[in-house]
């Protein structure tokens, strides 16, 4: 892939790179990489900095006893190495893994340092997103801790939803595992087994082959219910 179908495929990258200092540009390296592979493991020496201009990616977190906690999902336009960098550290503290196909642009770490310093633009667009992802991340873990899991699974069914459900379509199967969902959510795997059952239950939920299902009269139901939770959470 060259400069111009890169830019074709993430025309948002201009905003970015409009000012890019053209040495810096020539060393830059276009990479490719497939849906669930690790760009940067967690405590690895960071020599680069780069753009991921396009596809989805997630921030995890993995600890000694084999459990996985994901941090985030993120879109394009992002980054990785921008907190690491900025933090003036050599590792990283997270393991960033692609969701879809994604593409970066890659440069040096010395590179990046010395053009943020230079471009005001570049660091103003960077500090912006860092700062979004930062409120996200802080309203989110607030939910885990003040809601039931039953309002954060809902939730969740209701955002995916309002994403996948959409033109004649009447229900939905979200494609992930238990596993994948526990690390979704940040609840343990008992606890969402428990509020799995509780929902399909109540109809609130359907499973079939062990995945989730979703339809508009439950959707209807779960936006009702989560204003019911939200409501009696306030009174607190």
């Amino acid at each position: 892939m060259n400069w111009e179908e890169l830019l074709k495929r993430a025309p948002k990258l201009t905003d970015y790179i409009k000012n890019m200092p053209p040495d810096i540009k020539n060393r830059c390296v276009i990479k490719v990489i497939p849906p669930g592979q690790i760009i940067h493991q967690k405590n690895y020496e960071l020599d680069y900095f780069a753009f991921v201009c396009c596809g989805d990616h997630r921030a995890i977190n993995e600890f000694e006893n084999g459990n996985v906690y994901m941090i985030e999902k993120n879109e394009a336009i992002d980054f990785v190495g921008e907190v690491t960098i900025l933090a003036g550290q050599e590792r990283t503290s997270v393991t960033l893994e692609t969701i879809t196909e994604c593409v970066l642009l890659q440069m040096p770490r010395k590179d990046f340092e010395r053009w943020i310093k230079e471009d005001i633009d570049l660091l103003y667009l960077i500090a912006s997103k860092v700062a979004f992802k930062l409120y996200r991340s802080s309203s989110k873990n607030g939910a885990t801790l003040f809601y039931p899991p039953n309002f954060l699974l809902l939730e969740y069914l209701v955002q995916y939803a309002d994403k996948h459900m959409t033109g004649n379509k009447t229900s939905i199967t979200v494609p992930f595992t238990r596993n994948q969902l526990e690390e979704e959510l940040g609840i343990n795997i008992k606890t969402l087994n428990r509020t799995v059952k509780k929902l399909k239950d109540t109809g609130m939920i359907g499973i079939v082959k062990g995945k989730l299902t979703f339809n508009k009269d439950q959707y209807t139901k779960a936006i009702a219910e989560l204003a019911v939770l939200r409501k009696g959470a306030n009174h607190w």
